[in-house]
């Protein structure tokens, strides 16, 4: 059998069974790119976000209404409480002059 006739073979088995013509054999990603998307599963995983206090305050705000988080309230109580011991966060650094000041020095 002659190699045009392999190939017309070759191109008629494609068309007839709905398959990329790859003559030259080379590597096309077809077996990844056939494979079903991974994302619908990906995200039925994880659970729905629900409705924090923090949404529910925010909504109320578009109609002028006062909300109260006890939560948040205490987690600002306790860094405040923090600070004043002296185990707070660092101050930010304004300048870049700043933050070069005392790269590499130990308290």
């Amino acid at each position: 059998m002659y190699l045009a006739d392999q190939v017309f073979l070759l191109q008629l088995q494609c068309s007839i069974f709905s398959t990329t013509f790859n003559p030259n054999q080379q590597r096309l990603g077809n077996k990844i790119l056939r494979a079903r998307l991974r994302g619908p599963a990906l995200a039925a995983y994880y659970p729905r976000r629900s409705t924090t206090v923090e949404d529910m305050l925010n909504r109320f705000k578009k109609f002028g209404l006062e909300g109260y988080n006890e939560d948040e309230d205490d987690r600002l109580e306790n860094i405040q409480i923090a600070k004043l011991r002296g185990k707070g966060a660092p101050k930010k650094k304004r300048t870049a002059a700043e933050s070069r000041k005392n790269k590499g020095k130990r308290y």
